[in-house]
């Protein structure tokens, strides 16, 4: 889908990490990699990590009380709040609920939006059908723990992924419009990256959790090769539609871990290289 500009503009924005940092050679020591291997291949040299008593909602929490003080708006203002994670604190109900109540956004209708990594994209798109209909400002948060679903054995996957949110104010007036929004699904391709167990299909019982099936996967080859092969033509085609010349980018900010990828796809786009985060 894609639209052709929204009419709501980002008012406030804020953002929260987990204290804890862990290092590539924490990480990497149960995968049986270390820092040298994974700044190789990754660019990333640590990562944060929710406390163990810390979940999905409590950093959605505080990247949404950052972002209101950020707008200057109370929570009571709120006309929806929606959540984008793949990490739920539960199945049900709605981490947003969660949310909601502890922010004391009363007014506030909430629910999540899970599509994973576009998560936050597909939140946007989804908020504005409810400002149309019931005014006043609304809060995106993008919020995800995926310490607690990674492997500690795999190399694939638990030396990409770190825990933290990041949130939206978005409403009608003052503030950075919206210009263009594209949203993409390529559901042939939706084996590639999946959590097999826990839902409808596979329950996670015993034979589940005894054969690792709780864990996110991930099939990192064909997703590097998704990546560079389709990405840029898709960027470019974004920017055609919005009106804007690469030249003209200021910021770029990807949804993608690896850095490494990430200089092969921004050489194709002729951007300049983001930093190695």
């Amino acid at each position: 889908m894609t639209d052709g500009g929204l009419s709501y503009g980002i008012l406030g924005t804020g953002a929260y990490v987990p204290e804890r940092v862990v290092s590539n050679d924490e990480v990497g020591a149960p995968a049986g990699v270390d820092d040298a291997w994974i700044t190789r291949k990754t660019g990333i040299r640590e990562r944060r990590w929710a406390a163990p008593g810390q979940a999905t909602s409590d950093l959605a929490v505080a990247a949404g009380r950052a972002a209101l003080e950020s707008a200057g708006l109370s929570a009571g203002r709120l006309s929806a709040i929606v959540v984008a994670t793949s990490t739920p604190d539960r199945p049900q109900p709605p981490t947003a609920a969660y949310v909601q109540q502890r922010l004391g956004a009363t007014d506030a209708a909430a629910f999540d939006v899970n599509a994973v990594c576009s998560g936050s994209l597909f939140a946007l798109a989804a908020v504005e059908s409810v400002l149309a209909r019931r005014g006043g400002p609304a809060l995106v948060i993008g919020a995800d723990v995926y310490s607690r679903i990674l492997d500690p054995a795999d190399r694939r996957t638990v030396v990409l992924f770190g825990d933290g949110a990041g949130a939206l104010v978005l409403g009608a007036g003052r503030g950075s419009r919206v210009r263009h929004l594209a949203l993409h699904t390529f559901g042939e391709l939706a084996g590639l990256i999946e959590v097999p167990a826990g839902g409808s299909r596979l329950p996670c019982d015993g034979a589940a959790l005894d054969a690792g099936l709780q864990y996110f996967t991930m099939d990192g080859r064909e997703v590097r090769r998704f990546v560079e092969d389709r990405l840029p033509q898709l960027v470019k085609q974004f920017l055609h539609e919005a009106g804007v010349a690469p030249d003209d980018i200021r910021h770029f900010v990807p949804h993608q871990a690896n850095g490494v990828m990430l200089d092969s796809v921004v050489a194709d786009l002729a951007l300049p290289v983001p930093p190695h985060i």
